[in-house]
């Protein structure tokens, strides 16, 4: 499994899930390439959906541990040689946007990993700086996404202080470096791409070479299973 993250809205995640989803498959690789809104509709998170959809906005961990066994299980179970996940994986931005503190997230995503084994994870995490991201997803997106986007962070009960695009952005850097820290004692592989002032077409690169670099792809020989899907 590919899930690619990033340090907010316009640091490039979908633009180079598509890419390497495209490069993938056209090197014979199965590939399930999960965008980030797929999330509402898969069937393995009909669950999450239907938790958030009630009201409160909110999703247990129990239930995001389960969405995540049974999609990796789904996806095994039909053959995928590769999931990739845009924005997915390991959910840290909602569940600080949910209230929960760093030991719990931290639980959390010891127990996602558990969850998801024997798949060999690999998070590629897409650093920029989080007001010049910001900014960039704005030029994009246009003045109403934004208050969109800082009125979402304002009624999450982890994130009621953000009130403008300057808060957001302070919040962003916190979850990266909370994000960055978490990830750096997981068991899963984490390549950081800096993409700062970079065009997608770099960013692809040379995220490409890391992921493909003949260490980063052994398969565990302790474990025969492990290499039954990426």
């Amino acid at each position: 499994m590919i899930t690619v993250v990033g340090s907010g809205p316009g640091v490039g995640k979908s633009t180079l899930c598509r890419s390497l989803a495209l490069r993938l498959a056209e090197g014979g690789e199965r590939v399930d390439h999960f965008a980030e809104a797929d999330i509402l509709t898969r069937p393995a998170f009909r669950d999450v959906a239907a938790e958030f959809g009630d009201g409160s906005g909110v999703v247990r961990p129990e239930t995001l541990l389960a969405a995540a066994r049974a999609y990796v299980s789904a996806a095994r179970a039909e053959g995928v040689d590769v999931m990739l996940t845009d924005a997915l994986l390991p959910f840290i931005p909602s569940l600080v946007a949910w209230g929960h503190d760093e030991a719990t997230i931290a639980g959390v995503l010891g127990a996602l990993e558990d969850a998801v084994a024997p798949v060999r994870v690999t998070v590629v995490f897409l650093r920029d700086d989080p007001a010049t991201a910001l900014r960039r997803a704005v030029e994009r997106e246009g003045r109403q996404w934004a208050d969109w986007y800082v009125g979402k962070l304002n009624s999450s009960p982890g994130t009621r202080g953000v009130h403008d695009l300057r808060t957001a952005a302070e919040h962003l850097a916190h979850e990266t470096e909370l994000t960055l820290r978490l990830l750096s004692t997981s068991r899963w592989d984490l390549v950081v791409v800096d993409v700062t002032g970079r065009r997608a077409a770099e960013v692809a690169e040379e995220t490409w070479k890391a992921l493909t670099e003949p260490a980063s792809r052994e398969t565990d020989e302790a474990d025969p299973e492990a290499g039954a899907a990426y």
